[in-house]
């Protein structure tokens, strides 16, 4: 079983829950991986979900204040960290109907590192394309998955790497694997 406090780049366990962006301090925005889907946390809001169902396409992750720059893959330092406390988007396009969405989420005070933010982002588009996205809400599978993940080596990242450990991520993450 993996403690609260484990994590893959904003990707961290709190509560015996799976959360994008810092849910430890308050009045923070965060998102919930929910059996039901990606619920958005925000101060002085009831939230909203975003059912599992409704993802079409890949999800990818960008930094700054605002949403509406998405080829904007934000800053990186030189130790291959994310530049910046300003927070994070998590962009997707849903159906029905057709829209592009943005769930926003705020940054712990740790640096994440760029290799982790990758491969977190392969794992979610890997999710979509074999429709099995709703692991997602199940906490023991993502446990194992982000297990799988942060041991991983840092030689080489490349789009063929990334896709290759997040495939072989989704596969031993099966309960009983590790």
């Amino acid at each position: 079983m993996v403690r609260d406090g484990a994590f893959l780049g904003p990707l961290e366990l709190f509560d015996g829950r799976w959360v994008v962006g810092d849910a430890t301090r308050p009045g923070t925005r965060w998102v919930e991986l929910r059996p039901d889907g990606l619920y958005q946390h925000e101060p002085d809001s009831e939230g909203r979900l975003v059912p599992w169902s409704r993802i079409m396409t890949g999800i990818w992750i960008t930094w700054g204040k605002h949403f509406w720059n998405p080829n904007s893959r934000g800053r990186y330092t030189v130790r291959g960290t994310v530049a910046g406390r300003h927070g994070g988007w998590m962009h997707m396009t849903l159906r029905h109907p057709y829209e592009n969405h943005q769930l926003s989420f705020d940054q712990h005070a740790r640096p994440y590192r760029v290799v982790d933010v990758l491969r977190l982002e392969y794992l979610l588009r890997h999710l979509i394309d074999e429709g099995k996205l709703h692991l997602l809400g199940e906490p023991e599978w993502v446990g194992h998955a982000v297990a799988h993940l942060a041991d991983g080596k840092n030689r080489w990242i490349t789009v063929r790497s990334l896709r290759r450990t997040a495939a072989e991520a989704a596969e031993a993450a099966v309960p009983g694997s590790l």
